[in-house]
């Protein structure tokens, strides 16, 4: 979603709590890899063969699974049993462990009937258009129980030190997935696991659930752009197929299922892999994929660049500099079935030349993947993290200025449609989403590389809430007339008016880049919840902004799964919320922020009676 996830990765990959391994295994690993590997997955262009850095970031279960009897046991049955578990652990710098819960963890999995419509929660926003709302009925919450809210459980992911896979709700039971690519269903009321299924690579986003006549099905996209379908009455996989059409596409947001359809957006490892000055940078584009629901096949395939990347200049070492190229779909798609349209947001461009559909709001056909129109916030904005002192730099290097999250479709009080979406740049935009057209736009601050709007917002119909971090680490430079104004706002829907705007409280942190909103929020009548980077979750008077309600989750916990829990900054998708219960994310170890691997369940008291 943000400027850094990429990146973020591949040092996560790198770096150590998944398990030490000997000096002398990580050598065994490096050789047997260099002989019998390397020459197939170099990071090199046009290839569509996952280079090192896509290897990197996946799971070393995953990497051994695939050398073991998946689709590299060909040349996995040259290797011994134990060169193959030493290159799994080198590649990804992780331990393989067995994942081995106590018996107490578990609960016996039953689900309804298929004849019945179950209740769920689905998706990155709720809904297919990302509102993020949910109605009293729905939500079980209120403004007269609210204080009442109390923690119930606390699950630990093991080893995990980011928390960001958004749960899906289906009848007792969240879906939900972790760091190293475990999916799992937990009881909403016991936090107890009723099944696993270990997917290729970390699960980032949210998982979409359809349910049919004939099944309840679990769609998601791993980092490595696998997309699964997974049975939610049995945990068994129905179909995997990678989505990414180069080698280095990587998947960050989360899937939307429509009309048959799973969307999946691509980004690209390219603005890490920049990094190295031999790398050829840069070519890679954002994407959009439309997959066949039934089967996985790909039905159309929209680039975010349409021209490919030619040579469009030379670095100081006089190599060539590649371009067009970035414009990342970071972010999840928003479906709009009324106009038969999918909404996405881009990222900046890698390199030079720039391109008119980065930093963009666009509208694709949902039958064809042809482009409707493009909205473009922020043009010349060449950036990736070579920058400033590498030589893939760009020359004039832009501010970075993403559209991280997904746009919103509301319908306001008269009757009109609105498309909503949150820029970096801290500026908060409504569109026409026949045409694209600016309605208004308003700053809510400086913004930045890690300023402005990152994961989303959320609209109740009335006023469209948004959570703006201007983390002090990165900020907009450009402008000196700005300053930073990290908190939560209100914004009259019709006219982008701020009502209000609620600051961190002073004090909340000894560290002041974590005084900063950039979760998501989620709104019920007459509440805000939003997390914040100090790991506090509140929840704001939707009218006036005041805290009512206040946790802190930057603490360590007993869990319903045995695993040693400690909760850490709130960061990524915004709580889920059902029948009188509040599911938070904790912890978000990146850019100096606060490590944690819990998913937390909150309930009022007395409990929702169902």
């Amino acid at each position: 979603m943000r400027l850094f996830l990429a990146i973020a990765t591949a040092l996560l990959a790198l770096s150590p709590g998944y398990g030490q391994i000997p000096d002398s295994a990580k050598e065994t690993g490096k050789q047997v890899f260099l002989a019998n590997c390397q020459a197939c997955h170099k990071d090199t262009i046009n290839s569509l063969v996952p280079g090192q850095a896509i290897l990197a970031s996946m799971t070393p279960r995953a990497i051994l699974a695939a050398l073991d009897n998946g689709k590299m046991r060909q040349q996995g049955s040259l290797l011994t049993a134990s060169q193959r578990k030493a290159v799994a652990e080198w590649l990804t710098n992780k331990e393989i462990r067995s994942l081995v819960f106590p018996q107490s963890a578990y609960a016996h999995f039953s689900i309804a009937g298929n004849k019945q419509p179950i209740p769920h929660y689905s998706g990155w926003g709720g809904n297919k258009e990302g509102t993020g709302f949910r109605s009293s009925a729905q939500a079980g919450i209120t403004v007269a129980n609210l204080g009442t809210l109390k923690l119930k459980w606390a699950f630990a992911f093991p080893d995990g030190t980011v928390t960001r896979s958004k749960p899906a709700l289906v009848g007792d039971w969240l879906i939900v997935g972790g760091q190293y690519g475990d999916l799992f269903a937990i009881n909403k009321y016991s936090g107890k696991i009723g099944w696993h299924f270990t997917a290729s690579a970390a699960i980032r986003g949210a998982i979409a659930i359809v349910q049919t006549s004939n099944a309840i099905t679990a769609y998601f996209a791993d980092f490595s752009t696998n997309v699964y379908a997974v049975d939610v009455r049995t945990g068994k996989q129905l179909w995997n197929k990678r989505a990414g059409f180069e080698q280095q596409s990587a998947t960050t947001g989360s899937v939307a299922v429509s009309g048959g359809k799973v969307f999946v957006p691509i980004t690209s490892l390219e603005v890490a892999s920049a990094v190295n000055g031999n790398f050829a940078c840069c070519t890679s584009s954002g994407a959009l994929v439309a997959l066949d629901a039934a089967n996985g096949k790909e039905i159309w395939r929209h680039r975010v660049i349409t021209q490919p990347a030619i040579q469009s200049g030379k670095k100081k070492n006089g190599k060539p500099f590649y371009g067009p190229s970035g414009a990342p779909v970071w972010c999840s798609p928003t479906v709009d079935e009324k106009r038969g349209l999918v909404y996405i947001g881009t990222g900046e461009n890698y390199s030079y030349p720039t391109t008119n559909t980065s930093d963009a709001i666009q509208a694709i056909d949902m039958r064809t993947g042809h482009l409707i129109w493009n909205f473009q916030a922020t043009g010349e904005d060449a950036y990736n993290v070579a920058c400033p002192y590498f030589l893939n730099c760009p020359d004039k290097p832009g501010p970075d200025l993403d559209f991280g999250m997904a746009p919103i479709l509301v319908k306001g009080a008269d009757g009109k449609d609105l498309l909503l979406a949150g820029q970096k740049a801290a500026v908060v935009y409504a569109l026409s989403p026949i045409n694209g057209h600016l309605l208004w736009k308003t700053r809510v601050g400086k913004g930045g590389a890690l300023g402005g709007i990152h994961w989303g917002m959320a609209t109740d119909g009335k006023r469209v809430y948004a959570a703006n971090a201007d983390n002090l680490l990165a900020l907009d430079k450009s402008d000196s007339t700005q300053h930073a104004a990290p908190g939560l706002y209100a914004l009259d829907l019709h006219s982008g008016k701020v009502i209000w705007r609620t600051a961190p409280p002073a004090g909340s942190s000894d560290q002041p880049y974590l005084a900063a909103n950039s979760a998501a929020p989620a709104v019920i009548p007459g509440i805000v919840f939003a997390g914040a980077l100090d790991g506090h979750m509140r929840a704001y008077a939707s009218g006036d902004g005041r805290i009512l309600w206040d946790f802190d989750t930057a603490k360590e916990f007993e869990t319903s799964n045995g695993v040693k829990g400690k909760g850490g900054s709130i960061d990524g998708p915004a709580p889920v919320i059902s029948d009188g219960m509040l599911f938070v994310n904790s912890g978000y170890r990146l850019f100096g922020q606060l490590a944690g691997n819990l998913l937390l369940a909150f309930s009022v008291e007395p409990p929702v009676k169902k």
